[in-house]
């Protein structure tokens, strides 16, 4: 089952923000842009056990904010995926605001099959001395006491900073509010050398002002936070990232079965300065 973790990382792919003038002036001043992305995926591979003999769909991430109100991020995800005896529309509908200053984080996550509704989670997290504190309303009110992590915004607020400083390979545990919204997961992120479009890069067209700037290829392996040893990844995202926060070119590897995720459409906002 999809998780939401692609654009978060992407989706979290939101560091610093501060008033822009442009992408062009973004890119190369390594601020975060707000921006509402556009990816169409299709299935790059698939094994027998996943039981999936098609899929495709389509990805819209919209990111907003500034650092004096926080972080939005409004995310969706809709793929039809074909087993071999029918197809199965699937629907996943993810909001979230992260205040960094605060160190606070709200999360909405409805889960729709066919377009009845699946599954809903909802809560906020805190992140105290003591670790992240959960308080679920959805499915059911409960509330959970979390080691110590970073919330998504801050996660790629640390890849992008490590980048920019010539780091290759860290290790986080991150709090997203997925799944259940009951757990940390650990990531071990690797950050390739900056590197220059090609001019054989169809997809760097669809990145606007972007189109010839240089990005970092970064991928992530997200685990159970009770694994151990030589255990695998969850799932695995490889993406390329621009110092603005915007992503293309991406990989989603489920481990069972891969899907691969094109920039198609890429609209820039203006950021508001705080006062």
């Amino acid at each position: 089952m999809f998780r939401r973790r692609p654009i978060v990382a992407i989706l979290a792919l939101a560091p610093f923000v501060s008033a822009l003038t442009g992408a062009a002036g973004a890119a190369t001043t390594g601020l975060l842009v707000p921006h509402r992305a556009v990816y169409d995926l299709e299935l790059k591979d698939a094994s027998e056990r996943s039981g999936i003999a098609g899929m495709y769909g389509r990805m819209v991430y919209e990111f907003n904010g500034s650092p004096c109100e926080g972080y939005t991020v409004s995310f969706r995800f809709v793929t039809q995926v074909d087993n071999g005896e029918g197809v199965r529309l699937s629907d996943q509908q993810t909001t979230t605001y992260e205040d960094l200053k605060g160190r606070n984080f709200r999360f909405l996550t409805r889960t729709f099959t066919d377009e009845a509704l699946d599954k809903e989670v909802r809560g906020s997290a805190h992140d105290g001395p003591d670790g992240v504190k959960v308080d679920l309303s959805a499915p059911e009110k409960r509330e959970v006491s979390l080691a110590d992590g970073l919330f998504p915004t801050a996660h790629m607020m640390a890849v992008i900073d490590r980048a920019k400083k010539g780091e290759r390979f860290f290790e986080q545990r991150i709090f997203d509010g997925s799944d259940a919204g009951d757990k940390t997961l650990l990531t071990t992120t690797t950050i390739g050398a900056r590197t220059a479009p090609k001019g054989d890069d169809a997809e760097a067209s669809k990145a606007d002002e972007l189109a010839t700037a240089a990005y970092w290829p970064v991928t992530i392996a997200y685990f159970d936070d009770k694994s151990s040893g030589d255990s695998l990844p969850i799932y695995r995202m490889t993406f390329k990232l621009y110092e603005n926060g915007v992503t293309r070119d991406l990989t989603m590897d489920y481990g069972d079965f891969v899907l691969s995720g094109r920039l198609t459409d890429l609209e820039l906002f203006k950021q508001e300065s705080c006062e």
